[in-house]
């Protein structure tokens, strides 16, 4: 970045400051001059609405039958009575025009603070492979093998391709070892997470390159890798056209995942025969005793130095999620901060579910980073999805993270990872606006 283009940045970004500023503060007046004291209780009832939301919320996944019944139909009332109430107030239009006014000074805060330099993990420039081999699942995502024509695209590119018979259950990570045998120089995978990280962990045991074609129908490593997930066509450049990046691998066992493993309520649900035909019902019929601790095992998760005691719910994922950010919740900023997330979840009754609108500060919600998590519970076995996979596994389960373990080839040019939004800081916003 040359000093003028410099110059420019921080003279847009001392402006944006400014409009936070003035932004937040009109809030505040339009409040002040339009409702006046009544502005005090606009802000109390809104608050009261969450309040109220958040603890029927709670009754209505934990009870059954006419509480549940009463809940649902309270939560989904609350807020339409909110807005009734600022209506016949004559004050609807005021929240509004506050509520718009404080999403631009959000905004402005945003551009403001966002940092300049850019992140992601270094990129290595590498030859193209001689012996590329790429196993595809033509049922996943819907088909986008097909419709994407992917098969034919990585064959003209030189890649050795394996559709799996979907009407037959395969062992995918013996296909990829036997392809290493015959002297593959590249894995790769078209389909779902679950298929990416079996193969994925064959890749990092024998040094060689690993590519994601995301052709499933979440493609949340993908994602984190930057592709793009419109066009999974566009990812079968990195054949030719491609750099490496060295991310890390999660292993849970022997096991590696890309993405995440969790434990507890969510993890027992999908285990359910029930769950596949009738999702929505299945947990509706199995939350409330899995969140009272009616059924399901008793979890105790020790990592970095803390225990986490008899959560509902529990993600282990491989690098930490961002937090803070709506827009960006699901997504890491990096694949190689050698470090395992940990989020646990622990409500027990309606008050501590309220605490949760507090959000990352919630007394029930712990978020720990550690090189190691161990899951132990008091049954012999503990139900777990890795990677979208249900698996059972005997207690305790140890989870670790092998840093940089995974040589990943990706397009050269790709989209990338959408920065994550700052934290608004409203002091460091003044400094920067009339500084």
């Amino acid at each position: 970045m040359d000093i003028v283009s410099g110059a420019r940045g921080a003279g847009a970004r001392r402006w944006f400051a400014r409009l936070a500023i003035f932004a937040g503060a009109a809030v505040v007046l339009v409040l002040l001059v339009f409702a006046g004291i009544r502005a005090f209780a606009l802000v109390g009832l809104g608050l009261a609405g969450l309040v109220l939301g958040a603890a029927c919320a709670w009754w209505a996944l934990a009870r059954r039958g006419l509480v549940r019944i009463l809940a649902f139909a309270v939560a989904a009332a609350a807020p339409v009575a909110v807005l009734v109430l600022y209506a016949l107030s004559g004050l609807l239009w005021v929240v509004i025009v506050s509520v718009g006014l404080w999403a631009v000074a959000v905004s402005a805060g945003w551009a403001a603070l966002r940092d300049i330099e850019p992140t992601g993990a270094p990129e290595f420039l590498t030859p193209p492979p001689r012996r590329p081999f790429l196993i595809m699942n033509p049922r996943s995502g819907g088909g986008k093998v097909g419709t994407f024509g992917l098969k034919e695209k990585a064959e003209a590119l030189g890649a050795d391709v394996l559709l799996l018979d979907t009407g037959h259950p395969t062992d995918v990570a013996e296909l990829a070892r036997r392809a290493v045998a015959d002297g593959a120089d590249l894995l790769g995978v078209a389909g779902g997470d679950g298929t990416q990280a079996l193969v994925a962990g064959v890749a990092a045991e024998h040094g060689i390159p690993f590519m994601v074609v995301p052709a499933g129908t979440r493609n949340h490593f993908a994602l984190d890798l930057g592709l793009d997930r419109a066009d999974p066509s566009t990812s079968l450049d990195a054949l030719t056209d491609g750099v490496e990046l060295h991310v890390d691998l999660g292993f849970i066992g022997e096991q590696a995942f890309v993405n995440n493993a969790s434990f507890g309520t969510y993890a027992v649900v999908v285990q359910s025969p029930a769950y596949r035909d009738d999702k929505v019902g299945t947990i509706l019929q199995m939350l409330p005793d899995l969140l009272t601790h009616r059924s399901g095992p008793r979890l105790a998760v020790f990592a970095a130095a803390a225990a986490i005691e008899e959560p509902q719910a529990v993600l282990v994922s491989n690098n930490p999620y961002r937090l803070g950010d709506l827009a960006g919740l699901g997504r890491r900023d990096r694949l190689d901060s050698g470090v395992l997330g940990v989020l646990g979840i622990k409500v027990d009754s309606a008050a501590q579910a309220v605490d949760m609108l507090r959000g990352e500060h919630a007394r029930g919600l712990t978020v720990l980073t550690a090189s190691e998590v161990v899951v132990d519970a008091d049954e012999p076995e503990v139900q777990v999805g890795v990677d979208g996979e249900a698996l059972t596994l005997p207690a305790p389960v140890r989870c670790v993270i092998r840093p940089r373990a995974l040589r990943v080839r990706v397009p050269r040019s790709r989209p990338g990872v959408p920065r994550a939004r700052p934290t608004v800081d409203w002091r460091r916003l003044r400094r920067l606006a009339f500084t």
